[in-house]
């Protein structure tokens, strides 16, 4: 990974940001701890959790991926240069976003984590039962209070978001600098459009979730093939969209000509697309780590680009 790193808000983040959501469920405490060791060797600054991470494995309770990384920057003495963000609003038992809720929340992710603040906390999934009023505000109480640097919001419509932003302008309250939309080549529309032409024009960091489509753009899933992951279901459902084969045999191609693995190239062309900060990629092993690294360094030709746009394109 290059030294380059980038603003969101008052943070400086790596542009390749570690997805946390594997860490205690594809991946047990030793293997995290082996890919942050990796990922911290090669320059990483920036990892991505949820306090819901991984509920929805039997036996788990939400909040196991806080935990193995509170750990881990315990045991490495890593706080001080690791950038963490962590999401409020979808444990079991602190769902929603209602004031108390969020506090909770908050709270309970600086336990498990076991730092005194969140450098980056994102509403993980807007609840629109709650004004944005509200949400802003407790929000903002949070940062005053010292246990949050900056905020953000995950899965929020661009009328809330625009909402949210004109609040706390007005009030002069703490303002969302990121959002973390589900954005990769072969799933587009979900953020260019309105989502994309707001964060633009506010200045807003886009860290992209689902960076490779839950696999699929790592160039494993092909017609026939038999892929042993968790996600084989869903990654594998892309190629039967319009464009899936497409993009796929796009990376491939340029795969092959660089010497390169598909899931460097996917980086690469989410990383240049206007108002991405850092896409977000998961490694259950350390040699899944490497082509994510790699494709933080890449740099795509215009002609390289371009291919995939089209080939993306519905």
């Amino acid at each position: 990974m290059t030294a380059t790193t980038h603003a969101v808000g008052s943070l400086q983040v790596s542009p390749l940001c570690l997805g946390g959501n594997v860490f205690g469920w594809t991946a047990d405490e030793p293997t995290s701890f082996a890919v942050l060791d990796a990922y911290a060797a090669a320059g990483g600054n920036f990892v991505d959790t949820a306090d819901v991470y991984s509920a929805w494995v039997e036996g788990n309770a939400g909040g196991e991926s806080e935990t193995i990384i509170g750990r881990w920057l315990a045991r490495r003495g890593r706080r001080d240069d690791i950038v963490i963000a962590t999401k409020a609003g979808g444990h079991p038992d602190a769902k929603g976003l209602a004031p108390d809720t969020i506090r909770r929340a908050a709270d309970a992710s600086l336990r498990r984590l076991g730092v005194d603040r969140i450098d980056l906390f994102y509403t993980h999934f807007d609840d629109e039962s709650v004004p944005v009023e509200e949400i802003v505000t407790t929000l903002d109480e949070l940062v005053t209070a010292g246990k949050v640097r900056e905020i953000a919001a995950s899965n929020i419509a661009p009328e809330r978001l625009a909402r949210s932003l004109e609040f706390s302008e007005r009030e002069g309250l703490a303002r969302y600098v990121a959002i973390q939309p589900h954005y990769n080549l072969v799933s587009r529309a979900t953020y260019e459009g309105e989502l994309a032409e707001l964060a633009a024009s506010q200045g807003l960091a886009a860290l992209p979730y689902y960076a490779l489509a839950s696999g699929f753009l790592t160039g494993k899933y092909r017609p026939g093939a038999e892929v042993d992951s968790q996600r084989a279901g869903g990654a594998a459902r892309y190629l039967d969209t319009a464009q899936g084969p497409r993009v796929l045999a796009a990376l491939l191609g340029i795969a092959e000509d660089r010497s390169i693995e598909p899931a460097s190239v996917a980086l690469a062309w989410l990383a240049g697309r206007p108002t991405v900060a850092a896409p977000i990629a998961s490694a259950r092993t350390v040699e899944q780590l490497a082509p994510l690294l790699a494709g933080a360094r890449l740099r795509l030709t215009e002609a390289e680009t371009k291919l995939l746009d089209e080939a993306s394109t519905v």
